[in-house]
């Protein structure tokens, strides 16, 4: 049995455990990534995402949150939902999983190392869903900065214009720990501003805003 994640702190699986667990569905491949300019339905689109996994879940899904550069009013961005979805225990995939996959849902992603992450792939509209426990740092840090891009134009601004120019050229579909300085400044000055002084769990992607969320 599964012990929940606020009764336990969080401990990094093995390399073999990680290695065991990780599942990433296709190869890395270089694709050209399409910007688009801000597209006045996205919020319709993510409605009909969280009511897809609202109606498998139920009261499973404990929050579900639009995030990702579509839930910045504004903001250039692929035309790809990111959604944080969080569960009891992202782990236990036997407690959401079967039921996500039943309505249209597909896993793409686990790693057990980075907070026990799940990825699963949503189509019509097209989207990601990020799972993660209760109490997540990652999920904390999504939802801060897409906060504080809805509340400082200045900063969306940058954002936008640093997607575009990236997202003009092929990128990896894999992720990158070399982050782009643009970003990687607004995202810290983010996190200082609001008081956040803990490290950064993941590094933030070669492409911002396109392979994931922000």
């Amino acid at each position: 049995m599964h012990t929940h994640p606020l009764w336990r702190p969080y401990e990094t699986p093995s390399m073999e455990e990680i290695n065991a667990a990780r599942l990433e569905v296709g190869a890395p491949a270089s694709v050209p990534v399409e910007v688009v300019a801000p597209d006045p339905d996205w919020p319709k689109w993510y409605e009909s995402v969280s009511d897809r996994i609202r109606g498998a879940l139920g009261e499973r899904a404990l929050a579900i949150e639009h995030v990702g550069s579509t839930a910045v009013l504004g903001l250039w961005a692929k035309p790809l939902i990111d959604v944080d979805l969080t569960v009891a225990d992202s782990a236990d995939e036997d407690a959401w999983l079967p039921d996500l996959v039943a309505a249209g849902f597909v896993l793409r992603v686990r790693e057990p190392e980075w907070e026990e992450h799940r990825l699963v792939r949503g189509t019509d509209p097209d989207s990601n869903v990020h799972i993660f426990s209760l109490g997540a740092q990652e999920s904390q840090r999504v939802r801060m900065f897409r906060d504080w891009l809805r509340t400082h134009p200045e900063d969306r601004d940058a954002c936008s214009t640093t997607t575009r120019r990236h997202g003009s050229s092929t990128t990896s579909t894999r992720r990158s720990s070399r982050p782009i300085p643009s970003m990687s400044t607004i995202h810290t000055h983010a996190r200082t501003s609001v008081g956040d002084r803990r490290s950064e769990r993941r590094p933030i992607c070669a492409t911002p805003c396109l392979c994931c969320t922000f």
